[in-house]
């Protein structure tokens, strides 16, 4: 593989990432690879039934297995102070709000030995009746106040129904995406370090932010934030699921200073769907009113989603719908069903994800009722400002981003679609968007007698090349070659800095890094003697001008195109070949960038194929809750894939110019590949995944 150089000028050029060789190595240390002297290990106990109490709990079994130190029960087990996530109020009572909720935690001298005495313990339970089940009629289904970051869970503008009933082209369909799960390469794991003596509390933790972490756990066990230290230097992905503390940190610190020893806890991965949040199914019903040229005049969108009976969380998939189109009648709403479910959360393009399918499927329907090409019919419905707000957007290239791809993919060369022996062979393509976040942040940059420079922020690499960016960042302020900067992450002891999510770290991290780079360089050219043998430093805040909000509507867009191969006799879709486009600012390091589009990408197409959440309604949990039966894509399920972007400008975003990039290859994907089948079968299948079943149903064929 041919080695990449470190340019001067840093920001922009691919530079490998820093902690790469460590990685591939095996020395880069994860949070459970952390074990401090006299560890121990816990082990929790998920509760077997849907909804009810627990009655008993005979922990007498379990202490008899050799080398057990004890069992936590709601009963015995230390109380915990208030916190805003109920989901962390963990062994407080005997409640059981759904199945697989922690009812005890066995701690032992080994992995083995917890893991036996957790299975020894015998729970005694009274049930009560329980719901799991989501329809779009639920009669508890309600509007709530807001979805996910805060949008109004309803808008509307004009009349939509006048303008649909009067439209005379219309388009009403309902689609359907199952519940979906975070599944991380490396598990949700914390090790715990109680010293008594100094009333502090260490963890290693696997985290999408350490500093949320160390508030959480601080409020919980009624300590200062001086007393927590959290470290989350190496995060093997979290896609949402880690943004923020979930049970296993919390279990772990609660045994260290309850058996004053550190503990170690690796949540097994059966656990992940009932524990660490998932994205909840959502039941879409999109109505398009259209004249005879494509021109949209109506746009509904109606989402109807599940949450849990201890903790709202709305997904937020009718929001899309509020940028995307020039249309003058406008309504996207959300209802929510309080279900006896796992709390729902953040996963990779929360809302965007699903959202964007069942919107740009109806797009690709509409097109296809008018005999439009489907990018036309994108492009002529392209609004000058944002539908919603009124905002002019402060750059939008979406119709660069399609035009390009058409281009590059050979659109106008496969719009017949064709038979190959058993092979339905088609070609789809679906818009994508993905909002512009910041948040405050601080960073701290030293210049070294050496002729170095650190720079020092608590951000968190999931495995986006965060460290190697911010030093791009850092080297481009200062004016000097990359090799020169060192960065240090991952810790609470460094400056603060918001969470790695909502595709913010860069922009959010970058702008700290950048201003205080260019602090110290304003500081080194007033110093005109050789430095002091602690060197100099510089800080900055970027409280005030994050939270400083420019009069715009600020997204990031593109463009995926994917053609597909569906086997006629076996039901198989198989992705041929995918492109995305994208329009994200100015992009900061183009290996990484590429990197990031490509493994959302393939994430979406995980979502349009293979990946699949059932809800058992008798025993009320998810069926699939392995990555043997929840199929991840692997290699072989992974075709020709090309990323690539356009160069945007715009000065209306942070120092540097950039979007986040993280989750936008996601939103799109899934409505590409079921348009292409569309396209190449003639059916339109509107609930995901496009399994062989489904498929060989549509096709008329027996299973």
């Amino acid at each position: 593989m041919p080695t990449l150089p470190d340019s001067p000028s840093a920001l922009g050029s691919p530079a490998r990432r820093r902690e790469g060789r460590e990685k591939v190595t095996g020395s880069a240390r994860y949070a459970a690879e952390h074990t401090p002297p006299d560890c121990a290990y816990a082990w929790p106990v998920p509760a077997t039934i849907a909804r009810g109490r627990v009655i008993s709990v005979d922990t007498a079994p379990a202490t008899a297995v050799p080398g057990v130190i004890g069992v936590l029960t709601p009963y015995d087990a230390p109380r915990l102070g208030a916190t805003d996530d109920p989901t962390l109020h963990l062994l407080q009572d005997p409640r059981v709000p759904h199945r697989g909720w922690y009812v005890a935690l066995a701690v032992a001298d080994t992995l083995e030995g917890a893991r036996a005495a957790a299975s020894a313990v015998r729970v005694g339970y009274e049930s009560d009746p329980h719901d799991v089940t989501l329809s779009a009629d639920h009669q508890r289904a309600y509007t709530p106040e807001e979805a996910n970051g805060g949008h109004p869970a309803h808008r509307e503008q004009g009349d939509p129904d006048a303008e649909l009933a009067a439209a005379p082209v219309r388009v009403d369909c309902v689609y359907a995406v199952g519940p979906l799960h975070n599944h991380p390469m490396e598990p949700h794991a914390a090790v715990a370090d109680w010293d008594g003596e100094r009333r502090h509390l260490t963890v290693h933790d696997s985290s999408q932010g350490s500093g949320l972490v160390r508030s959480v756990l601080a409020a919980l066990f009624k300590l200062t934030e001086d007393q927590v230290t959290v470290v989350s230097e190496h995060v093997g992905g979290g896609f949402g699921s880690k943004g923020t503390p979930r049970p296993h940190v919390v279990l772990a610190a609660m045994a260290s200073r309850h058996y004053g020893r550190p503990v170690k806890l690796a949540l097994p991965r059966a656990h992940l769907p009932a524990t660490v949040g998932h994205r909840a199914p959502t039941l879409h019903r999109v109505r398009l009113g259209a004249r005879t040229d494509g021109t949209l005049t109506a746009l509904t969108h109606e989402i109807t989603t599940h949450t849990s009976r201890i903790r709202e969380f709305v997904e937020q998939a009718a929001v899309p719908a509020r940028v995307m189109y020039a249309v003058p009648a406008l309504r996207t709403t959300h209802r929510v069903v309080a279900l006896d479910v796992p709390t729902p959360s953040w996963m990779r393009a929360p809302g965007e994800a699903p959202g964007m399918y069942a919107l740009e499927s109806a797009m690709d329907e509409l097109a296809g009722i008018l005999g439009m090409d489907p990018i036309e019919l994108r492009v002529r419905n392209e609004p000058r400002t944002e539908p919603d707000s009124g905002l002019p957007f402060s750059s939008r290239h979406l119709v660069e981003c399609l035009r390009e791809g058409a281009e590059r993919f050979g659109w106008a060369r496969c719009r017949e679609p064709r038979r190959e022996g058993p092979y339905l062979i088609g070609s789809g393509v679906a818009a994508a968007t993905y909002p512009v976040l910041v948040a405050p942040s601080t960073a701290r940059a030293h210049a070294r007698p050496d002729g170095g420079y650190l720079v020092e922020i608590n951000a968190t690499d999931i495995g986006t090349g965060a460290r190697t960016v911010l030093a791009q960042v850092a080297a481009d302020a200062l004016r000097v070659p990359l090799d020169s900067v060192s960065v240090a992450i991952g810790h609470t002891g460094l400056p603060a800095a918001s969470l790695a999510g909502g595709s913010c770290g860069t922009a959010s991290w970058g702008w700290a890094v950048h201003d205080a780079c260019t602090a110290l360089t304003a500081r080194l050219e007033r110093h005109h003697e050789p430095l002091p043998a602690g060197g100099l430093s510089a800080s900055a805040d970027t409280t005030q001008s994050a939270k400083q909000k420019p009069p715009y509507s600020r997204h990031a867009f593109g463009a995926h195109f994917a053609e597909v191969r569906v086997d006629t006799v076996t039901g198989e879709v198989r992705v041929w070949r995918m492109l995305g486009v994208f329009a994200a600012g100015r992009i900061l390091n183009a290996l990484t960038a590429r990197s990031q589009f490509k493994g959302a990408m393939v994430m979406g197409l995980g979502m349009a194929l293979t990946e699949h959440s059932t809800m058992d309604a008798v025993f009320g949990d998810f069926t699939e809750s392995d990555l043997a039966a929840y199929h991840v894509p692997a290699h072989a399920d992974v075709p020709a894939i090309e990323a690539h972007w356009i160069d945007e400008h715009d000065k209306h975003l942070n120092p540097m110019g950039s979007k986040g990039i993280g989750e936008i290859g996601i939103v799109g994907t899934a409505a590409a590949i079921g348009n292409a089948f569309s396209h190449a079968t003639g059916h339109r299948l509107r609930e995901l995944p496009l399994t062989p079943d489904r498929v060989l149903s549509a096709l008329g064929r027996e299973h």
